[in-house]
């Protein structure tokens, strides 16, 4: 399976700046973790880039950013237009913590349809005051300029302002040269003027087939009806749209459209994604699965299609930077797993190779700053060999850590990392009961027993860890060392992390397997490698126990109304969507459930709302 293998913590912002190119593109930096930290655009990369880590003074917001940088992506494009573009798109669907509050859609124009009787298409840049539909964002504002030329010529909606509009006597030009239906003189009915403007939204939303459909039938009506004059303006619309269509889905724009290129240098290899939805970028995505000793780019290429569109529906069309083994069977195979038609393609020409052409920069770049990255993980290893005094840099780490809220629905997690980073396949999470509510040191006991019991009973296929990380301080310690005692393994360094004041990343102390107590400090490299470490198991703790008290919340809420039973309850939470939106439906909306009468669903809504009455003798006292 294709996997990302993130980088360590540490990072070397500077050498990394030094090795983008000095292209227009978009950056966006991450923490340990994975997640989003901040997107931005810049004209040359490497310049704008490096002027995060040069000596000059910055904001303390900016300063508390980079300090929890692990990583940077970047996506190289065709000109600083498209980055801006790009840039909007992702902070749209990322949402970074730190672009909250430097940018909103003011910079960028917009389609505006407007919401009234006569509704008015026009350009649109700045606040979304104004009642209406928003098109965009445009990467330019002669590109809105464009769009808005041809849809007036198109759907001849008016474009003047309010206070012409309703001052007007006789027809504007914009009447005399097609581009206006004058619907200020009354030279339009309404019901006709509101189908040009639903159908100007169907242009502007990409859905062109099904516009299309709907004015062939519309002209097969006037047609029908002798109508002749309006059957060839609806037939000249049709074919203007239709010329739009095929130029649109020779280019992508508006295309569901894949474009996948490899990179490989010594062993290594990255894919790159680049993914077109409904008209829209949605960026770039790098992979780096492990080729095992293979060399060909297109056993890796084809590998990488196979598993990934397994899990992922694939779109209409995937183009490849080379061809690969069995193209036709992995295509059926898409096609059948899809229920429609997935193409492969290969020697693409026009819009297509442009974007193939940039995907593969993209991989090669990307691919080299993994390379350089791998060496500052193996450089952090060799720290933590040397700081917990081992004869050779490990190879398996684990985490354990405990996640409850005031002992409910307490989950332990246990995350694996290797040499390149967290194993995934190997993660495991243990649900822990028996226990009494909040015992850490229980729970610890628990899921320690859980994890080696293979061992203890002499498994030959147990996996044993080089180095055991806890999350906690002495008692979870002691905790893990009797389990490790009990089952009689031996050759495991086990180690404390415990939280730093006010905890403070840096700060954390670690207690290490010969008693000492020691604080590395943020700069060290062993400890960012465990702190990365740490935070993901972390992090795997807490999705697993917000799942688990949501699910137990969920069903016991509802198991505990008389009539409400395990399929009862599934067929209502399938229906609604969960229980916030079964708590907000009506009676007679629950009462269409299959399976749920008027009168159940009268004690159900009464039970989620706190209306449910006492049972015989309660309230009696």
């Amino acid at each position: 399976m294709a996997r990302r293998t993130p980088p360590a913590p540490e990072f070397d912002g500077r050498a990394f700046a030094a090795s983008l190119p000095l292209a227009p593109g978009v950056y966006r930096m991450l923490d340990a973790a994975g997640n989003v930290l901040y997107v931005g655009k810049a004209r040359a990369l490497r310049n704008r880039v490096g002027s995060y880590f040069n000596a000059a003074p910055k904001p303390a917001r900016i300063m508390a950013m980079l300090a929890q940088v692990a990583r940077i992506e970047t996506t190289v494009t065709h000109s600083e237009a498209d980055a801006l573009l790009l840039e909007n798109q992702l902070i749209k669907s990322l949402q970074p913590r730190y672009n909250v509050m430097l940018r909103d859609d003011k910079s960028y124009p917009f389609v505006l349809l407007t919401r009234e009787e006569w509704p008015r298409l026009a350009f649109h840049r700045g606040p979304r005051a104004v009642p209406g539909r928003y098109f965009g964002p445009y990467p330019s504002a002669a590109a809105v300029r464009e769009t808005l030329d041809l849809m007036h010529k198109l759907f001849r909606l008016r474009s003047c302002e309010d206070s012409v509009f309703r001052n007007r006597s006789r027809p504007c030009l914009q009447y005399q040269i097609g581009r206006c239906s004058a619907p200020c003189v009354g030279r339009v009915e309404e019901a006709e003027y509101a189908d040009a403007v639903r159908r100007a939204g169907l242009f502007l939303e990409g859905k062109s087939q099904q516009l299309d459909a709907e004015l062939a039938a519309a002209m097969q009506a006037a047609s029908d009806a002798l109508e002749f004059e309006q059957a060839a303006r609806l037939r000249d619309l049709i074919a203007t749209i239709r010329k739009l269509q095929a130029r649109h889905t020779m280019d992508g724009r508006s295309a569901d459209l894949d474009v996948l290129g490899v990179a490989m240098q010594g062993g290594a290899a990255c894919v790159l994604l680049l993914a077109f939805r409904g008209g829209r970028n949605l960026g770039t995505r790098a992979f780096f699965p492990r080729t095992n000793g293979e060399d060909s780019a297109g056993e890796v290429l084809g590998a990488f299609v196979s598993q990934y569109y397994a899990e992922q529906p694939p779109p209409a069309e995937i183009v490849l930077d080379g061809d690969i083994p069995e193209h036709a069977l992995i295509e059926q195979a898409l096609s059948e797993h899809a229920g429609r038609k997935v193409a492969l393609r290969t020697g693409v020409r026009g819009e297509r190779a442009a974007h193939l052409e940039l995907v593969r920069r993209n991989a090669q770049l990307t691919l080299a700053a993994e390379l350089a990255s791998s060496g500052a993980q193996q450089a952090r290893l060799q720290a933590l060999r040397e700081l917990l005094g081992m004869a050779e840099a490990p190879a398996r780490i684990e985490c354990f850590d405990i996640s409850h809220t005031l002992g409910e629905a307490t989950v332990a997690s246990c995350v694996v990392f290797d040499a390149q980073g967290p194993v995934r396949t190997q993660y495991r999470r243990y649900n822990i009961t028996g226990i009494a509510p909040g015992d850490d040191y229980a729970a610890m006991h628990q899921a320690l027993q859980r994890r080696f019991r293979p061992a203890a009973e002499g498994a030959p296929d147990a996996v044993l860890p080089e180095v055991l990380l806890i999350d906690g301080g002495a008692g979870q310690v002691a905790q893990a060392r009797e389990v490790l005692t009990d089952a009689g393994i031996t050759g495991v360094v086990l180690v404390g992390v415990a939280k730093g004041p006010e905890r403070r990343p840096g700060a954390e102390t670690l207690l290490l397997p010969d008693g000492r107590e020691v604080q590395p400090g943020a700069a060290s490299p062993a400890l960012q490698l465990i702190q990365q470490v740490r935070d993901e198991a972390h992090r795997f703790a807490i999705t697993g126990h917000r799942g688990k008290r949501q699910k137990a919340r969920s069903s016991s809420r509802l198991e505990d109304i008389p009539g409400i039973g395990p399929r009862r309850r599934a067929a209502l939470l399938k229906h609604f969507g969960g229980l916030q939106g079964l708590k907000a439906a009506p009676v007679d909306e629950i009462a269409r459930v299959e399976g749920v009468n008027r009168a159940l669903a009268q004690r159900l809504w009464d039970a989620l709302h706190g209306l449910a009455q006492a049972a015989p003798g309660e309230g009696d006292q």
